[in-house]
This record gives C-alpha cells, structure tokens and sequence, in this order.
C-alpha cells in the first residue's frame, strides 16, 4: 500500500456539468479515505523511543517489551539490548514499536528486572533506582536529538576458549563508515551455549572478530545485513552461516480439521507463541487441503504451538487454539467458538465425539459468549496483532467503493442540501 496521500488539487464548481461534479465528488473522497488508510500504515511502522537509567551494578541492560494480547517485540528473553548514548553519561537508548506497551528492563542476562511498566507508545524516560523503584516520564530528560531509529540484526559470535573478551568491528564498505567509534569495536555480549552477540545496523557489509584488545583477530569477513552465526577457531580462521547451527530440526506436522459445512473456502493460520513467529507470510494464511479421509489438512513447520481456522476471507474463525508443537493434531470445529482439538483422528465427527474418546489428549477451548446474531463490534479479534491491525483496510476499501457509486445516484440530493 503506498504511502503517498492522494491529494485534490481542484475544486468543484457549481456551474460545471453533473458529469464533473460527480468526478470530483469521486476524487475527493478518495482523497479523505486515503487518509487513515496512510495513517494505518504509518501506524504500523510507528516506534518509540525509550531512554533508561539503571544502577551502575546494572551490566548490559536490556527491554523486553510486548503489548496486552501477549505480542512480543523481540524474539526471546532478554529482549533487546540498550545503546549507551554516549552524548548524554548515565542513559542508554532504544526504539521499540509503539504497540508494545508493556515494558520490563532488566540486566545482567536477565538475573535483574524490574517489574511490569505500563507505557503510552510514547517516547520515554525511565530511570530505575533499584528493581522496585522506577520513575516513568514523557518529559524529555536527555541532551541533544534522540538518535533515528535504525534497523538491525544480530550477530552471533562462537570463539576458541583462547580467545580472552572477543569485541566485535563492523562497518560499510568501500565507503569505510565504522559502526563503533574506535578499534577494537564492541565487547561481545555473552548468550547461551557459548556464543557472545551483537546488534549491528543493517547498513554494515563487513565485520572483524578480535580479541585481546585487538592483538587477534579475523581477516575482513564481508557479509549480507541478515542474522549470521560466526564460528572462529583459535589460529583466526573462521566460518559463517545465516542459519542457527545449534538449531534442532523439528519435522513438519500436519493439521487435520473438519469445519461446518458452510463454511467457504477454510484456511489455517499458525504461528508460535509467545515469539510471534508466523509460519504463513499473511492473513488468513493458507487454504486447507481436501484429502481422501473427508478431513481437510495443511503441512506446517513443526515448531508452532497455536492455529487459527477461519473462513471466507479470514471474516469468520475460531479463536487461538494452543496446541502441542511437534505431534499432528486434528481440530473439529463446531462453530467460531466451539472448536476441539486432539492428538489422535477423532473416530467419529462432532464434538462430543471428540471429547469422550479414550485415549486421546483434547482440549476445548473456552466458549466466548454466543456470537450468534452478535455484531462485529459486539465480538472480540482475537487474532494476532498485526492482523488486527491491517484488517481495517479492506473495510475501509468496501466503504469508499459504497459511497463512491453512492455519489451517481444521489449527487442531486446533495445538492439540495446546498441550496
């Protein structure tokens, strides 16, 4: 969706023919409902920046941060890592998406915390005494420009033992601009398994691992602005990869689901929980597959742990169904809100069925109230955020077509309502 307004650079005029003013009734609304459909996107990229103080015993403080449906800003705990503003001593900085307002800040690889803090999407500074002493402001509490906000991704770092505090020097080339202000770089931070990590900006195409104050090091490693894994072995020499060395393969699994017979072309959509990683790139995901059993089935990564079933379009579907990661699991949907699940075919349809089958772990998920007659204002999305977020459009889409052929058939009434 772009994000240029559409602008009417002419106004209508009462002695034109009712072709031209039908025209321009047309443009100018367009012009008005391209407005918050702009704004929704904007909204969608929209960040914060949080600036935080934290006791000089606080070492490598990080945020973790997510929003009231339980969305994760980053993918695992500890969150993301604080840049030292180093025109302002004392204040570390970050930027996180506006929707998630709900932060913790925490340091020493997450031993130390403070609670729960409630934010307002806004920029902020936190200053934290001790883990239960915090002071939240809106009030600008730093020096000089809060720095833009640039992307990045991280940089994982695997050395031989023998090398002593492995610091990181990265940067642009041939152009030369340098990530750290001066050589050897950043200290690498220390992660689980014995790997130390990064965060770089995404403008970098050239890295140096080194140690001992820069005495060793690697030669100049050129690489993609993507999540990388770095192994060095203790002469200097290295490898790399942007796939997770340590990662376990999980094989697929299938999801096996039976829906009420009106409903229009079924799709699944799955994703894990908390992390929010979506195993299908858009809403309402994929269609469901028809197989000879009578079920209808969809193969997904095996890592996921929630599934939604919906219908025409996404307009129609069950709530978030928590379900085992790795095992095939079969989903009898009675109804948006009457969905069942177990870890072996059900022998027969129907929920109850389902439920008193021997040997078979289901749950139900818990019954909203009836939706039956119920208005779309009336039932709550349940549905990832960011789905939530974009669903808007296409309502908005529908309503400027409306009015748009609305404009033909009653622009005489609306000039009466001039006169």
């Amino acid at each position: 969706m772009s994000n240029k307004r559409n602008k009417v650079r002419q106004f209508l005029c009462g002695h034109r023919i009712l072709r031209d003013v039908r025209q321009a009734l047309l443009i100018l609304l367009l012009a008005v409902f391209a407005v918050p459909i702009t704004a929704l996107a904007e909204n969608e990229e929209e960040r914060a920046a949080i600036y935080v103080q934290v006791p000089e015993d606080w070492e490598n403080p990080c945020i973790w941060a997510w929003d009231e449906a339980g969305n994760n800003a980053f993918a695992a705990w500890p969150g993301g890592k604080l840049d030292t503003d180093t025109n302002n001593a004392g204040w570390y900085y970050t930027w996180i998406p506006a929707w998630a307002d709900h932060v913790i800040i925490n340091a020493k690889e997450g031993s130390v915390q403070t609670d729960e803090l409630v934010l307002d999407g806004k920029n902020t500074w936190v200053t934290v005494e001790d883990a239960e002493k915090v002071q939240i402001t809106t009030e600008k509490q730093t020096k000089g420009d809060i720095p833009e906000y640039v992307e990045k991704f991280t940089v994982h770092v695997k050395t031989d033992k023998s090398w002593e505090n492995p610091c990181l020097w990265a940067w642009s080339a041939p152009d030369g601009k340098n990530v750290f202000d001066a050589w050897p770089g950043e200290a690498l931070t220390p992660a689980e398994n014995g790997w130390y990590e990064a965060e770089v900006p995404v403008w970098i195409n050239s890295l140096i691992v080194n140690a001992k104050d820069g005495e060793i090091q690697t030669e100049d490693i050129s690489i993609d602005p993507a999540e990388i894994w770095v192994t060095v072995e203790a002469d200097g020499s290295y490898d790399f990869s942007y796939d997770d060395p340590d990662a376990e393969e999980v094989p697929d699994i299938t999801v096996w689901v039976k829906t009420p017979e009106n409903w229009d072309a079924p799709c699944l959509w799955a994703w894990s929980a908390p992390d929010g990683t979506n195993a299908f790139a858009a809403w309402p995901g994929e269609a469901l597959e028809e197989d000879a059993s009578g079920w209808l089935k969809k193969q997904v990564p095996g890592w996921i742990n929630s599934v939604i079933v919906n219908s025409s379009e996404g307009s129609i579907q069950t709530a978030d169904l928590s379900v085992e990661p790795g095992k095939d699991v079969w989903v009898v949907v009675n109804s948006p809100e009457d969905a069942v699940i177990s870890y072996e075919a059900p022998e027969k349809e129907g929920n109850e069925e389902a439920v008193s089958k021997g040997g078979s772990e289901t749950v139900q998920e818990p019954a909203a109230e009836s939706s039956e007659g119920a208005s779309a204002a009336d039932t709550e999305d349940t549905r990832p955020a960011e789905i939530q977020k974009s669903s808007g459009v296409p309502v908005i889409i529908a309503v400027i077509i409306i009015v748009a052929a609305a404009v033909t058939a009653g622009v005489i009434i609306i000039r009466k309502k001039k006169q």
